[in-house]
């Protein structure tokens, strides 16, 4: 009899970070014990096709999927069919057909489509169990401007910030730029609201690098996020769990570049991460309390990584962002921080599943329906 765990692996995505998330993958794949899981791999095309197979990851990242060995899959919204399903094309027709079903999705897809709570809707709706935060934690999260209002709720400090529209910067860029100017001097951040692994920033030392800014940001997202910059070193913690939450020892990265960009991350290799990061222990551990108050406050699950600056010279802490699918490549800051608090990779992934196990037993005593006693 075969006791294993089904988990689907999810990746790719119609995303600017598709990339990233193939390399996230593969770290997740390598390590699930296939002694203990069945495992599945689904990749989304840039297009958003639905593909499984055993070597759909391989595929996707040598541009081989025209080789025919993936098969077109779907996830149903309906909980009366919540397994995976092979898509079939019948000249102008189609037909459906069962594949396995699953007990675990595991979304790898950073940004939009997949750590926006988008996904986990279709999840929710075709009520399966899957790693990390639900629709509400997942799109809070994902939005730098409404994460940053809930955050200045709290009490939480966080860098002076406004939100623009596309449709403002297509319309009268002058405007905007005398208008965002007002947050602080320079030099200035734009970012694509909703976006993650640093694509589409741009660091503004001027009016011309501010105009630059917003238009590149501008292809990537319909909200544009305008920050202050702070002269600080760039402090991360990972936190994991449920109801309970627990954060990591915080990591420190020291960029090769002006900020820590996605060449920086993902391509250069020559970014510096010191973990646990040199901090004065009441710094860190109010970093820690800080990190987890932010998961809490916007009904994370599972997973996420808390980013914040600490203002060098007055030591000020500021949150930055929180990351709900953080980065799960044999570099990213995550995984790296839960190893050095006594966490290692292979048990931090199993970790995960029984998060998901967990938050799914616990949707299930919700009661959907009205009762009436009479």
């Amino acid at each position: 009899m075969n006791n294993k765990l089904r988990i689907a692996v999810v990746f790719g995505g119609r995303s600017g970070e598709h990339e990233v998330s193939l390399m996230s993958a593969r770290s997740v794949l390598s390590a699930l014990d296939p002694g203990k899981y069945e495992i599945t791999q689904i990749g989304i095309t840039k297009e958003g096709i639905w593909l499984a197979g055993d070597d759909v990851l391989d595929a996707m990242q040598a541009g081989k999927l025209s080789d025919g060995n993936q098969k077109q899959v779907v996830i149903l919204p309906d909980q009366a069919h919540n397994r995976l399903w092979e898509i079939r094309s019948h000249g102008s027709s189609m037909e459906l057909n069962p594949l396995s079903k699953m007990d675990v999705i595991f979304p790898v897809l950073h940004g939009t489509f997949g750590e926006d709570g988008t996904l986990q809707g279709l999840l929710e709706l075709a009520d399966l169990a899957y790693v990390g935060a639900g629709v509400t934690g997942s799109s809070v999260g994902m939005d730098k401007g409404i994460f940053k209002d809930v955050m200045r709720s709290m009490g939480i400090p966080t860098a002076a910030s406004v939100i623009v529209l596309r449709s403002e910067v297509e319309k009268n860029l002058d405007g905007v730029i005398h208008r965002v100017e007002t947050v602080g001097h320079y030099p200035l951040f734009v970012k694509p609201a909703n976006l993650g692994s640093s694509v589409g920033i741009t660091k503004c030392n001027n009016q011309a690098d501010l105009g630059e800014g917003l238009l590149e940001a501008a292809t990537y997202d319909r909200r544009i996020l305008v920050e202050q910059g702070i002269d600080a070193r760039e402090i991360e913690v990972s936190v994991l769990g449920n109801d309970e939450p627990q954060a990591s020892v915080p990591g420190e990265v020291l960029p090769s570049r002006e900020f820590y960009s996605y060449e920086s991350k993902y391509l250069d290799g020559t970014t510096e991460l010191v973990i646990p990061a040199p901090l004065p222990p009441e710094t860190a551990d109010e970093i820690r309390r800080m990190a987890v108050t932010a998961f809490k406050a916007v009904d994370c699950a599972g997973m996420a990584r808390v980013d914040f600056f600490v203002e060098k010279g007055t030591g000020r802490i500021y949150l930055n962002e929180i990351n709900t699918i953080p980065g799960f490549t044999n570099i990213s800051m995550y995984p790296k921080l839960w190893e050095a608090s006594g966490l290692p990779y292979s048990k931090l992934v199993d970790r995960l599943v029984d998060l998901a196990l967990e938050r799914k037993a616990d949707r299930d005593h919700t009661e959907h329906f009205f009762r009436r006693t009479l």
